[in-house]
């Protein structure tokens, strides 16, 4: 007996990276922060009254989105918020792209656009890379119902310019063109003041990277309000409620601190560099990577074979077994410790 949909037998999910129990692991495979959260976001946390949790929290995240505000130079009018990028996407992709067709998508992109395609009966068109896996914005400016790209893009790590985006959305002023700004913190030019430009942009942020809060679930989708006003009627639709107080509370004292967030990003970005030189004067290609990963591909060893031995050593990378990328891995950028080590087991590795 079968007591599934069509769509939940039919669906392929998206597959997350690896999260081992053990904790032996040193973990490079899912780009998390290496970096804890602030330490204002724990005193927040110890300071809690548990007595509110027997409310609602604010259905609005008022605080919260005037917080973001504030930090953007915007009204909170500009600002959805929902349980991490994920979930704004997801939003996003009901209000403005569901059962239309001719939705331009890059092919080598986040893995989870082509499952929202498929859950909201997108018809997606897959725009091919360059062989350098640079997008061509040439691209961009043909007819179509609504343009989603990742900047920086993931796994490859690079990044359109501020002027190459603008150039996308303003060719493309009566459809919808999301940028989904994720990793922009560790060296991207962000696009989020053109939304006073151009009513027809999207930008979606995260906490979960550059904020060091994967684990709290917080996103932002920041445009027009109207853009926003759309999106608010779809999660309101089916949960009212999505930010919890807990969230909320922490998600300001992170944004707040503003000294630590740049003080953690470049540290990350620092790293980044010395890794990247490293790793190419032992034979590997790595992209120039505006994300906190890299990109990175062996001159003799496959991929694969490289994953399996740093895995067998307990240092956890990302391989993508997809055309096109079969041969590279995304290694997330670790503390100087974690990235020393993978540097000593990586050499070994490769002779």
């Amino acid at each position: 007996m079968n007591f599934f949909s069509k769509k939940a037998n039919e669906i392929l999910p998206y597959v997350p990276g690896e999260q081992p129990k053990d904790g032996e692991y040193i973990k490079l495979n899912t780009n998390e922060n290496a970096y804890p959260p602030s330490q204002k976001v724990k005193k927040a946390l110890d300071n809690l009254d548990v007595s509110r949790l027997k409310l609602y929290p604010d259905p609005e995240s008022t605080i919260l989105r005037e917080t973001m505000a504030e930090i953007l130079g915007l009204n909170k009018e500009n600002i959805f918020v929902g349980n991490g990028s994920d979930e704004v996407l997801a939003i996003a992709f009901q209000t403005f792209f569901m059962e239309k067709d001719n939705i331009l998508m890059p092919d080598i992109s986040y893995s989870f656009y082509p499952v929202y395609s498929d859950m909201y009966n997108v018809k997606a068109k897959i725009v091919p890379l360059k062989d350098n896996f640079t997008i061509d914005i040439n691209d961009y400016i043909v007819p179509n119902n609504g343009i989603i790209i990742a900047n920086p893009n993931a796994p490859t790590s690079i990044s359109l310019s501020r002027d190459e985006i603008e150039v996308i959305v303003k060719n493309n002023t009566n459809n919808v063109v999301i940028i989904d700004e994720a990793y922009v913190d560790f060296g991207g030019e962000t696009v989020v003041s053109l939304i006073n430009k151009y009513n027809n942009l999207l930008v979606i942020r995260t906490l979960s990277k550059s904020y060091s809060l994967a684990g709290l679930r917080v996103g932002f989708a920041i445009g027009n309000k109207e853009l926003i006003n759309g999106m608010n009627k779809i999660k309101n639709s089916f949960n009212s409620y999505p930010i919890d107080f807990i969230a909320q509370t922490l998600a300001v004292e992170a944004i707040k601190d503003v000294e630590y967030f740049d003080k953690t990003r470049n540290m990350i970005i620092d790293t980044k560099q010395r890794i990247k030189k490293q790793l190419e004067n032992i034979g590997f290609t790595v992209l120039e990577s505006k994300a906190n990963f890299l990109f990175i591909m062996h001159k003799d060893k496959k991929a694969e074979d490289i994953y399996n031995d740093l895995r067998k050593n307990k240092v956890l990378v990302r391989f993508f077994n997809k055309p096109k990328i079969n041969n590279w891995l995304r290694v997330t950028i670790g503390t100087d410790e974690q990235m020393d080590r993978f540097i000593k087991i990586i050499k070994e590795i490769v002779g």
